[in-house]
């Protein structure tokens, strides 16, 4: 079974074994009881948004195939879907956003940055399968906010070669096709792990085009020059909490007794052919 994701709506999720998992207290989420029903296919989670709207975030996993997805939709209706493919080390950012008519944009936009998945980021996908809801009504925040992280997306991605570094690109960047990116040093990993090296192609960078400017400079909507997109993952969870217990004997073991909640945001920075793709990055 494929991982879930993608801005066409995520599948169900395969049923989920009858497993126990302790979990936060409210407001986190809570473990199922013994006698309860199967590990629901999708999450729903409420959460707040910087701007004080509430959102509602959906999370799936698939311990099979080891991956999880994200997805959650903006305020102005872009809808962000991050999904982790922890057998390829690999993770999948996708923006799907509403495009100004008025301004000889399309109705949407996609975009896809691709970057390698470090170990410890999110919890496993077999943990995250087993969450439950304490309290479905209760809009969450995060316990931690982390750094936020400006990547430099360097190098363009091949749609039609991009299931050979994570099958999950075929269906999650299907709207992406021409804006596929990721870094340089993560390419360079991924070549290690023997990936093939044809579906990388390096972007134009400032060095070879002296006259290449950020878009929020520049003037003409008509000419090359680097694009940055923000976005921000509100809630999500980022680690695993173990507590200790003590047997009759006096032996001291160790349990996994809830999950520990992150906000990450991230800055992406990468070449455009034509400012006119990249309005929302504009000096106000």
């Amino acid at each position: 079974m494929r991982c879930p994701g993608g801005s066409g709506g995520l599948p169900a999720l395969a049923a989920v074994a009858l497993l126990l998992l302790l979990l936060l207290p409210s407001p986190g989420l809570r473990r199922a009881s013994a006698g309860g029903a199967a590990a629901p296919s999708e999450l729903r989670v409420r959460v707040r948004l910087p701007d004080g709207q509430v959102t509602e975030e959906s999370l799936q996993a698939d311990s099979g195939a080891d991956c999880i997805s994200l997805e959650l939709r903006k305020g102005d209706g872009t809808l962000l879907t991050l999904t982790a493919d922890f057998k390829q080390e690999v993770k999948i950012f996708h923006a799907l956003i509403l495009g100004e008519l008025e301004r000889g944009q399309s109705q949407f936009q996609a975009l896809c940055f691709v970057t390698r998945l470090h170990r410890n980021e999110i919890i496993p996908s077999e943990s995250m399968a087993k969450l439950r809801q304490k309290n479905p009504r209760a809009v969450r925040q995060a316990e931690e906010v982390r750094a936020l992280e400006h990547l430099s997306m360097d190098v363009a991605v091949n749609f039609s070669k991009g299931a050979q570094l994570s099958s999950h690109i075929y269906n999650v960047c299907s709207e992406a096709k021409e804006a596929i990116y990721t870094r340089e040093e993560d390419v360079k990993f991924w070549l290690e792990k023997g990936v093939d090296g044809s579906m990388f192609e390096v972007l134009p960078q400032s060095a070879d085009l002296p006259d290449l400017q950020r878009c929020r400079l520049c003037v003409d909507r008509w000419k090359p020059c680097i694009c940055t997109y923000s976005l921000s993952i509100e809630w999500y969870p980022c680690m695993l909490k173990y507590c200790k217990s003590r047997d009759a004997s006096g032996k001291v073991s160790s349990y996994k007794c809830g999950i520990r909640s992150c906000q990450k945001g991230y800055s992406f920075d990468y070449y455009v052919p034509q400012k006119q793709l990249c309005l929302w990055d504009e000096e106000t």
